[in-house]
C-alpha cells in the first residue's frame, strides 16, 4: 500500500491525467450555467467591473505617455511628433470625458474600498497596491496642473523643452518627483495586472514576458527623460535658450505662482477626500458598539465575534486566523472557499462573482466563499484549503478537498517487473514500462476511471468519483479490469519480440467508503483515496499473487456491479490492521468477468 500512495507521478501520459484532474482546462470568463435559484448578478460586479475597467483605461494612458518618453532617446522631435499623436485621442472631448470618469472611478473605488472594509488588516501586496494608488494623485498633481490645467486655464502651451528646463532646471526637485512618480505608477499598475491575471492558466506561460515588458517600459521612459534632461541642462547655459523656452510656452512667473497655487488647493483637496472614508469608519465604529455581535466559530477551536456587514475573509484576518485568499477577495480564485456547518440557512443565496466563481468549480452543497459572505447571525466555517494555498489549488473542484464517499477503488500491478529488470537494459525496461503505462492510462478512459497514484510497477485507480450511483463505479471499474486485460494481451502481442516471456498483471477491486481529495504537496497535489478501503484493495491485488489469478474482486465491490457469482468460490483472508476478513471471488481470465 506504501509504495502506491507515497511516490509521485512520473509517466508522461499519466501525469497529464492529474493535471487535468486538478487544473481542469476551462476559461474563467466563458459562460458559466449557474445553478437553478441562484442569479448572477450582484451589485458587486458593477463595482468590480468599474475597478478594473478605469484601471485599464488609466494604463492605456499612462503606457502612451511612457512610449512617447522612451522616443527621447532618439530627439526631441521625434519624442514630440509620438506625443502629439499618441495623446490626441485623450485631448478630445470623448477621450477626455473617458479619461476623467475613470481617474474618478478609479479613485473613489478605492476610498469605498477603504470604508466598506470592517477591518484594515490587508495582506502585504494590497497595502502596496493601496498605498501606492493613493500617492500617485499626490505625486502627479504639480505635473497635471503645470500641463494640463495650465493649457486650458492659463493659456500655457506645454513642449517637452518648457517642462524639461523647469523640472531640472528652475525647480530640480521636481524631476525627481516626476520620476517617482512614474516608479509609482508603474509599480501600482503592474501589481494590479498581476493579482487580476494571476488565476488565469495562460499567465504562468506568458508571466515572463510580462515581466520583461515591464521592466523594459518604464527604463527606457526614464532613460529618455534622463538624456533629455541632461541636454536641456546643458542647453540652458545659453541665457537664450532659458528665455526663449519660457515665451515659447507663454509661462510667466506669475502663472508658475498661480500652478502653484492651484496644486496646493487639489492636494488639500485630496486630502480632504482620503480623509472621509477614515472618518466615516470611525463614526461606524461608534454607532456598531451598540449591536451584539455575531459570533463567528472556526474549526481550528476559536470563537470570534463578526462586525455587521464583516465578510468571514475579513473577519478571520483581523483575528490573526490563517486563511488563503490569492486574489485578495475578489471572487476570482476560490481559495477562500469554506464549509458553513452551522448558519448556512441564514445566509443569502450566492449571487454575482459568488455564484459564477462557486459554479465554476461544481461547488458542492454548504461550499461558500469566505471573501463574499458577510453574516449576520451565527455562523460555524472550516477551510476547505490549506491557509498557504496557490492560484492553481483553487482550480481544484468542489468536493475533493477531502470527504467520506462511497467508491471502488483499483490496484493494478505487473508481474514479475523485478525479473524483466534484471534482464533488459534500463533504457529497454523504460520502454516497456511507458508501453504499459500507457494502456492502463487508456483503459481508465475509456471506463470512467481516474489515475489516483502511479508505483514503478502498478497503479492506483478510483471509480465512482463523480456518479451518484456508487453502483456505477463498481461496474465502471469491472469494465475497467477486463479492458486492461484485453490491452495487455494486444501489447504482449505487439512486443512479443522484445519480450522473453508475456506480461502479467494483477488486478485488485474494492468498494466502501474512503476519504476522498486533493492530497500531496501544495504544489503537487492530485486526487486519490486514503483509508480502509484502499488498505483492503491493496490487500486483494496482493492476493493475487497467492491465488495465481489476473482479477480478485471483493464480494461488496461484486454484488455492486451485479457480478455473476454463481458456481464461484468465495474465498476470505484477514487483512493486516483490520479486525474483519475480506471476502472475495478470483478471476482467472477475460472471460470470467461477466455480469
Amino acid at each position: 500500500m506504501a509504495r502506491y500512495c507515497n511516490e509521485p507521478a512520473h509517466d508522461r501520459s499519466i501525469g497529464s491525467t492529474i493535471a487535468k484532474a486538478i487544473v481542469p482546462d476551462h476559461d474563467p470568463d466563458a459562460s458559466i450555467e449557474l445553478p437553478e435559484g441562484v442569479t448572477g448578478w450582484d451589485p458587486r460586479m458593477l463595482r468590480n467591473y468599474l475597478r478594473l475597467g478605469s484601471g485599464l483605461v488609466l494604463l492605456a494612458f499612462v503606457l502612451c505617455h511612457l512610449t512617447a518618453h522612451s522616443l527621447l532617446l532618439v530627439s526631441f522631435d521625434q519624442a514630440e511628433a509620438a506625443l502629439y499623436i499618441l495623446m490626441y485621442p485623450w485631448r478630445t472631448a470623448t477621450g477626455t470625458t473617458i479619461l476623467l470618469f475613470a481617474l474618478l472611478a478609479h479613485f473613489l473605488n478605492a476610498l469605498w474600498s477603504i470604508y466598506v472594509r470592517r477591518y484594515l488588516r490587508l495582506s502585504r501586496w494590497e497595502w502596496w497596491q493601496l498605498g501606492l494608488g493613493l500617492c500617485v494623485p499626490l505625486l502627479l498633481m504639480l505635473h497635471v496642473t503645470s500641463t494640463r490645467i495650465a493649457e486650458s486655464l492659463l493659456g500655457v502651451t506645454s513642449h517637452y523643452n518648457s517642462v524639461l528646463f523647469v523640472q531640472w532646471v528652475l525647480s530640480p526637485w521636481l524631476a525627481v518627483l516626476q520620476a517617482t512618480a512614474v516608479l509609482t505608477v508603474w509599480t501600482h499598475a503592474c501589481i494590479g495586472i498581476h493579482f487580476w491575471l494571476r488565476t488565469q492558466a495562460w499567465y504562468i506561460r506568458w508571466r515572463a514576458l510580462f515581466v520583461v515588458l515591464g521592466l523594459l517600459l518604464p527604463t527606457l521612459a526614464l532613460s529618455g527623460y534622463v538624456t533629455a534632461g541632461n541636454q536641456v541642462l546643458r542647453a540652458a547655459t545659453n541665457s537664450d535658450y532659458a528665455k526663449l523656452s519660457l515665451e515659447n510656452s507663454n509661462l510667466t512667473a506669475q502663472k508658475r505662482t498661480e500652478i502653484l497655487h492651484i496644486a496646493r488647493l487639489g492636494s488639500t483637496t485630496y486630502f480632504g477626500f482620503v480623509l472621509l472614508p477614515f472618518v466615516g469608519r470611525v463614526v461606524r465604529s461608534l454607532l456598531y458598539r451598540r449591536r451584539r455581535s455575531p459570533l463567528l466559530s472556526h474549526s481550528s477551536g476559536r470563537t470570534v465575534p463578526i462586525l455587521p456587514g464583516a465578510t468571514v475573509l475579513e473577519t478571520l484576518r483581523e483575528n490573526g486566523i490563517p486563511h488563503a485568499s490569492v486574489c485578495g477577495g475578489r471572487a476570482r480564485c476560490t481559495t477562500c472557499r469554506i464549509l458553513v456547518t452551522k448558519g448556512l440557512d441564514k445566509l443569502p443565496e450566492p449571487s454575482g462573482p459568488e455564484a459564477r466563481a462557486l459554479a465554476r468549480i461544481g461547488a458542492t452543497p454548504g461550499m461558500r466563499l469566505a471573501c463574499q459572505i458577510c453574516p449576520t447571525t451565527d455562523i460555524s466555517v472550516m477551510p476547505l484549503l490549506a491557509a498557504d494555498a496557490g492560484a492553481s489549488e483553487g482550480t481544484v473542484r468542489g468536493g475533493l478537498e477531502g470527504r467520506e464517499q462511497l467508491i471502488t477503488v483499483l490496484f493494478v500491478d505487473l508481474r514479475d517487473s523485478t525479473t524483466l529488470g534484471e534482464a533488459k537494459m534500463p533504457y529497454d525496461l523504460l520502454y516497456i514500462l511507458n508501453q504499459f503505462f500507457q494502456e492502463m492510462t487508456k483503459a481508465l478512459d475509456a471506463t470512467n476511471g481516474h489515475y489516483a497514484h502511479f508505483a514503478g510497477d502498478g497503479l492506483m485507480a478510483l471509480y465512482g468519483l463523480d456518479t451518484k450511483d456508487p453502483a456505477t463505479g463498481a461496474t465502471d471499474a469491472m469494465h475497467g479490469a477486463r479492458e486492461m486485460l484485453a490491452r495487455i494481451a494486444q501489447l504482449n502481442s505487439r512486443l512479443r519480440g522484445d519480450l522473453s516471456q508475456p506480461l502479467r498483471i494483477g488486478i485488485g477491486i474494492h468498494f466502501g467508503a474512503a476519504i476522498v481529495g486533493a492530497m500531496g504537496p501544495p504544489k503537487m497535489q492530485f486526487i486519490t483515496a486514503i483509508g480502509d478501503t484502499v488498505n483492503t484493495c491493496a490487500r486483494l491485488e496482493h492476493l493475487s499473487k497467492e491465488y495465481d489469478c489476473a482479477v480478485i474482486m471483493s464480494r461488496r465491490a461484486a454484488e455492486m456491479a451485479g457480478l455473476n457469482v454463481k458456481g464461484r468460490k468465495l474465498h476470505q483472508a484477514p487483512v493486516s490492521g483490520r479486525v474483519q476478513i475480506v471476502e472475495f471471488y478470483t478471476m482467472k481470465a477475460l472471460a470470467d468477468l461477466h455480469v
